[in-house]
C-alpha cells in the first residue's frame, strides 16, 4: 500500500490482540463451489481501483 499511495508513512507493528488469529489463509472454495465465483481482478489491481474510490469519495466529502 506504501508504494501505491506514494506514502512515505513508517509502518509500525504493535502487539496484536489475545483473540487474533495468528495465521491467516483466506479460502475461496466455498465461493467457487457454491457460488460460481472467482477473483477476475489480480489484488494490486483491485488494491489501486480501492484506492482511488476511497480518495474520490473523500473528496467528494471535503467538497460538501
Amino acid at each position: 500500500m506504501l508504494a501505491l499511495t506514494g506514502s512515505k508513512s513508517k509502518i509500525v507493528f504493535k502487539p496484536l490482540p489475545v483473540d487474533d488469529p495468528k495465521i491467516r489463509q483466506p479460502d475461496i472454495t466455498k465461493a467457487k463451489k457454491i457460488l460460481g465465483w472467482e477473483p477476475k481482478v489480480p489484488r494490486e489491481e483491485g488494491l489501486r481501483k480501492t484506492l482511488i474510490y476511497f480518495k474520490n469519495l473523500l473528496q467528494k466529502e471535503v467538497r460538501r
